[in-house]
């Protein structure tokens, strides 16, 4: 490996994050928004330090006996790339030599994020964690070693009309992990992971989106082996699929904010929020 293609700062950290190894732990909560960095970090009992540059907040401390780090991803899947990439590279890439480590770490991401359901029975501030993502957003479409099979064709045959649109991957949540969240929060579904929020959303503002009813496509889909897709957001898809490639768990929770279907927004969804972090962190220090 190059310099070029594992950039480091004069510091020896590494490039966007500006952290070096051994500053993160390996449970590792991502968000989009810095600020719910600090929302979490404020429960923690305590906190080893922070970390800001660009949109990536970074911090690590512990909640019990429970060691923990948190970081901000942005929106989308474009920075999950540049994140899952190098944080992989901070635990498994010794940084004097550019090579891998002999011994590889195995990671465990858990993102809490917001999300809008496409289903009308879903409630609003029901917790929700996707057992698999449809991404539209294409970036597992640039890793060689992604497999890829039949349930975006199952998409397509159930509702023919979207494939005006590019074809999905799609990637699981790990499945232990899937099980052991699966304890705290009941509800889960099928995500579709967006490459934006206004007409890949189905959202039309000034713009006509292509597909003017894609929400209501997508809430009729049916797939062999059961299941609906049940929300939409912007990162799970990604999330899913590097870790898988890069041999780490994950898992996706999200506060059901919206309800696109039949036009409404929580009435509290601070505390939907806090809800979520809560029972997040009670799991966490329970040692699982």
């Amino acid at each position: 490996m190059t310099q070029s293609e594992l950039i480091l700062n004069p510091d020896g950290s590494i490039y966007h994050l500006k952290l070096k190894p051994g500053e993160l732990k390996k449970t590792i909560i991502t968000v989009g928004d810095p600020e719910r960095v600090r929302m979490i970090s404020a429960l923690l009992d305590e906190v080893y330090f922070t970390r800001v540059n660009r949109e990536f907040v970074s911090c690590s401390g512990r909640i019990g006996n429970k060691e923990l780090s948190i970081i901000s991803t942005g929106i989308g899947t474009d920075n999950v790339d540049v994140v899952f990439n190098e944080i992989h590279a901070l635990f498994n890439i010794d940084f004097d030599t550019l090579k891998p480590r002999e011994r590889k770490v195995q990671l465990q991401f858990i993102r809490l994020g917001t999300s809008g359901a496409i289903q009308s029975d879903i409630e609003l501030d029901t917790i929700l964690l996707s057992e698999v993502a449809l991404g539209y957003d294409g970036l597992l479409n640039f890793y060689e070693d992604h497999q890829n099979d039949s349930l975006p064709d199952e998409l397509w045959n159930s509702q023919p009309e979207l494939k005006k649109l590019p074809k999905p991957y799609f990637s699981q949540a790990n499945a232990d992990f899937l099980k052991t969240f699966g304890s705290v929060f009941h509800h889960s579904g099928i995500t579709v992971t967006a490459p934006g929020f206004y007409a890949p959303q189905g959202r039309s503002v000034h713009l006509k989106p292509k597909i003017p009813d894609f929400i209501k496509l997508l809430a009729e889909v049916k797939f062999k082996e059961g299941g609906r897709i049940t929300n939409l957001e912007m990162e799970t898809a990604g999330i899913y699929g590097l870790s898988a490639l890069l041999g780490h768990k994950a898992i996706s929770v999200s506060a059901i904010l919206a309800n696109r279907m039949n036009g409404k927004f929580s009435k509290q969804p601070e505390k939907t929020v806090k809800n979520m972090i809560n029972k997040t962190l009670e799991l966490l220090s329970g040692q699982y």
